[in-house]
């Protein structure tokens, strides 16, 4: 998809790495103005990353290999079934992080509405999350994890759509030991694969503009 403004790329499964070194490429050209704010939509091979703020108690406990990247946040995981976005993106001025933080939230707070499950924010912690409730504690559907550089925004969020959550249990998601995570197909109790929810992501991406 793409519009005088936004250019949506959707690549399929692609290597972390390779689509790391596409986001810098991408965002050297939105920076210089050679290209509209662009948006990447894809799944990953099973890949560990961690951001500028993971603990070294917060690592898999296996031994699993670990891709260290320049995003905020702790350590996450990211593989098929699992719908990631990377926003590369130029910020209004003032830049205002926190707020594009919120509206990245709402975009995924909105979508899982559209798809039938209720998640909110809870206060203190970033992404999208489904409540406590008889099935458990608070767990965290989507994880949000960016970085924003001459004002332009890099790395973005991973929404839980029918990935293997066995994965979440060779470390410490994001850092946080009293909650639990989550996906679609979980909540929903049937599957729901990334091709189903990619175009309601698609529809809702007017939201991170404000």
């Amino acid at each position: 998809m793409t519009s005088s403004t936004l250019t949506v790329l959707r690549p399929g499964l692609v290597d972390y790495r390779e689509a790391w070194a596409e986001q810098r490429r991408l965002h050297d050209a939105v920076v210089a103005g050679d290209q509209p704010d662009t948006i990447l939509l894809l799944e990953h091979p099973s890949v560990f990353t961690a951001g500028k703020r993971t603990e070294p108690a917060d690592r898999p406990i296996d031994g699993t290999p670990v891709v260290d990247v320049d995003r905020g946040g702790k350590i996450t995981w990211h593989g098929p079934g699992q719908l990631v976005g990377y926003p590369i993106l130029r910020l209004p001025d003032p830049v205002d992080v926190v707020a594009y933080v919120r509206r990245t939230e709402q975009l995924l707070i909105d979508v899982c509405a559209e798809l039938g499950v209720a998640a909110d924010r809870v206060e203190g912690r970033s992404g999208a999350w489904v409540r406590a409730d008889d099935r458990g504690p608070d767990r965290k559907i989507a994880a949000i994890g960016i970085r924003v550089a001459r004002g332009v925004t890099q790395h973005g969020f991973a929404l839980n759509c029918d990935c293997d959550l066995s994965a979440y249990d060779r470390f410490v998601p994001c850092g946080i030991r009293d909650a639990g995570v989550t996906s679609l197909s979980a909540e929903l109790g049937r599957p729901v694969p990334v091709a189903e929810v990619l175009p309601v992501v698609e529809r809702h991406l007017p939201t991170l503009f404000g």
